[in-house]
């Protein structure tokens, strides 16, 4: 079975810190790209940064450049995302997804093949 799940969210102060974990199981990490996205309330779903497992080229948006790193530990089949600096709009819903044989950036018009539930990230401020 196919899994995703994210994990570390939390409530946090703006100008603190989060990390994210998004845990794979069920299928080859190494041949796929992980992204991370995020949705607010009322808003359309951002795509905020990418890692491809295959060729390790990554991605961020501008929103988050600089502030948010993409990581990962094939060993343990897990991508990371270090959350520095938060900012209020910062909170919001974020997922991981992944999809096979991708560099990042990923081609827009590819659809991710699996997406995790989501963790909540809050910054108060």
């Amino acid at each position: 079975e196919v899994q995703l799940v994210e994990s570390g969210g939390g409530l946090v102060q703006a100008g603190g810190s989060l990390r994210l974990s998004c845990a794979a199981s069920g299928f080859t990490f190494e041949d796929y790209a992980i992204g991370w996205f995020r949705q607010a309330p009322g808003k359309e779903r951002e795509g905020i940064s990418c890692l491809s497992l295959t060729d390790g080229s990554t991605d961020y948006a501008d929103s988050v450049w600089g502030r948010f790193t993409i990581s990962s530990d094939n060993a343990k089949n897990k991508v990371y995302l270090q959350m520095n600096s938060l900012k209020p709009e910062d909170t919001a819903v974020y997922y991981c997804a992944a999809i096979i044989f991708s560099s990042c950036p990923v081609d827009r018009r590819l659809l991710y093949d699996y997406w995790g539930q989501g963790t909540q990230v809050t910054v108060s401020s």
